[in-house]
């Protein structure tokens, strides 16, 4: 049998995946799903078009243990917070990492509204895992 059906991956942790708004590209937001997957990670996709509710209302009900917002749109200081607020108002200490294009001068904004991580482009699969490990870690 292929190594492929036999190895054995250590549970690292159930992750969210979500794209929030108008933005419809996913390419790289599969990739990370695929990343996350193989290094170990539960993933749950929850694909485009999601609002910020629709965000809060599937990591409750799925029991995530990190949330990850993929954003191109420019739109990540409308659509983040809300989704934090939201899984503050119901409870949830769930840490939520950004990735995608996100501009220097915003990086403290969205730190300073609750988002435990942010990754840019070109961020290696090891440093997606870690990431999300760290953010996990860090509840």
């Amino acid at each position: 049998m292929s190594d492929l059906f036999t190895r054995s991956v250590p549970h690292r942790g159930r992750v969210l995946l979500a794209k929030i708004g108008l933005d419809g590209h996913d390419r790289g937001v599969k990739v990370v799903a695929r990343m996350l997957r193989d290094a170990g990670f539960e993933v749950v996709y929850t694909g485009l078009r999601q609002t910020p509710e629709m965000v809060v209302a599937a990591a409750i009900d799925e029991d995530v243990d990190c949330v990850g917002v993929s954003m191109l749109s420019g739109a990540h200081l409308a659509l983040v917070p809300p989704v934090i607020d939201g899984l503050r108002a119901r409870g949830s200490d769930v840490p939520v990492v950004v990735g995608g294009i996100v501009p220097d001068r915003d990086v403290p904004v969205l730190t300073a509204a609750g988002v435990a991580a942010i990754m840019l482009p070109g961020i290696s699969a090891d440093d997606v895992a870690a990431t999300i490990d760290a953010a996990i870690a860090s509840r």
